[in-house]
């Protein structure tokens, strides 16, 4: 996949959905089986999903990276030709 924002959302909340499922399968309350699944597919996703979480993060940083290099630019260009005057 082209951005890792979607498969890492894609496996959490499939995660947390399939342990719900089971969880009111079984018969547990509902309130109670979305909190314990909640927690349950987070722990799951840190133990085991290093390298969706680290490309997600990859994205996030080369996305406020371009951001920082594009207001510098344009502050850069403002600069000269105001100091060119």
């Amino acid at each position: 996949m082209k951005n890792p924002w979607i498969l890492y959302i894609t496996i959490r909340v499939g995660l947390f959905a399939v342990l719900l499922a089971i969880m009111l399968m079984v018969g547990f309350d509902p309130f109670f089986s979305a909190l314990i699944a909640a927690v349950v597919s987070l722990a799951i996703s840190l133990i085991f999903f290093n390298k969706q979480r680290n490309a997600v993060s990859e994205a996030i940083y080369k996305s406020i990276d371009n951001r920082r290099k594009n207001v510098g630019d344009k502050d850069a260009d403002s600069e000269d030709s105001a100091s060119s005057r």
